[in-house]
């Protein structure tokens, strides 16, 4: 089974990165979690080309159908999600009846250095993937003063192991339904 990572930051040292990372150490044997990094060479999304979708546009797209499920970790810009992962889920929608998104399950994860774990990005995520039609599960994980959690945090491991779990087991049940 392969889960799809999308770290929702262009960051090098990317705090959501590093959280997908240890989410992999997490998933239980037999589960691999590929990590898409092309979120940067990704264009605006332009309607008028979305027949001619970019290269990168294409490989997102063959990333996110070659996958069982997806986790997405999310930093939180000015309250909400940042722009290259919406403009990333912008082209991944289009045309909708073909994105292959829908019926995926997907997990929203985030993290940030504030006091609030990017809350308010992982809602508004969970809403956007809604109406892309993902199968978006129901658990949250917020972590907070990231710059610190992620170092050694027993709760933020039994936390990531939770949202593997419910994953994976989502991911069963569509593939057994296919």
């Amino acid at each position: 089974m392969t889960i799809l990572g999308i770290p929702g930051s262009l960051r090098a040292g990317s705090h959501n990165a590093q959280l997908l990372r240890l989410a992999a150490e997490e998933l239980p044997e037999g589960v691999e979690l590929v990590v898409f990094d092309g979120l940067a060479e990704i264009p605006a999304f332009d309607q008028d080309l979305e027949d001619l979708a970019p290269d990168a546009v294409d490989a997102l797209k063959a990333a996110i159908a070659g996958a069982d499920a997806i986790l997405i970790a999310t930093p939180e810009y000015n309250g909400s999600i940042p722009g290259a992962l919406k403009n990333a889920l912008d082209w991944v929608s289009r045309p909708i009846a073909g994105s292959p998104i829908r019926r995926k399950p997907v997990a929203v994860i985030g993290a940030s250095t504030s006091a609030f774990g990017a809350v308010w990005a992982q809602r508004e995520l969970k809403k956007v993937l809604g109406v892309m039609g993902a199968r978006v599960l129901d658990v949250e994980l917020p972590v907070a003063k990231a710059d610190r959690a992620l170092l050694d945090d027993e709760a933020l491991v039994e936390g990531l192991a939770r949202v593997a779990s419910e994953l994976v087991a989502a991911a069963d049940v569509e593939r057994i339904a296919a």
